[in-house]
């Protein structure tokens, strides 16, 4: 197994839950937010569905010659974020397959102004910058569910409103 392929391996396996937890937004709170300082649920719920596409095409270029302007915007529904969670896999699906192990192990960069910012191996990128941060986000969002009363689906185990286990 090639590392890009052990990437998508988990990318996949990790985007059921990720669909389960996305569906379980309601329309009529996507402008919560449990703090002033927060991002609203449907800006955090956006975001998580975008992560994949933007990451790995972000990982399948040399360089990033200054970081992303982060201002997401907020998600009209549940629908608009299904098919942006859709669309944003079957980029990264794309992206991964094509990429082979030298292009994987070879190093990406993004910079600020001529500062190099880090220097990391594409495969890292893709570990740490799209999988790690998408969890990351999926658990937060999990967060605002749970606030708002919403039944959590299992993630990695049982949840206290659902279990794999019957």
């Amino acid at each position: 197994m090639s590392l890009a392929e052990s990437i998508l391996t988990e990318l996949e396996r990790e985007a059921v839950t990720t669909r389960r937890v996305l569906e379980r937004v309601p329309e009529d709170q996507l402008s919560y937010k449990p703090h002033p300082k927060s991002m609203s649920l449907g800006t955090l719920a956006l975001h998580i569905a975008n992560i994949p596409g933007a990451i790995a095409g972000l990982a399948s270029g040399d360089d990033l010659p200054s970081p992303p302007n982060f201002s997401p915007p907020e998600a009209t529904g549940t629908a608009q974020i299904l098919a942006t969670l859709d669309a944003s896999l079957a980029q990264a699906r794309e992206i991964l397959k094509a990429m082979d192990d030298e292009r994987a192990a070879s190093f990406w960069t993004m910079s600020n102004q001529g500062q190099t910012i880090m220097t990391l191996p594409r495969i890292a990128v893709l570990r740490n910058i799209l999988l790690n941060h998408w969890y990351h986000h999926r658990g937060q969002l999990t967060v605002y569910l749970r606030l708002l009363d919403v039944p959590l689906p299992s993630v990695y185990g049982p949840s206290a409103d659902e279990s794999p286990f019957g």
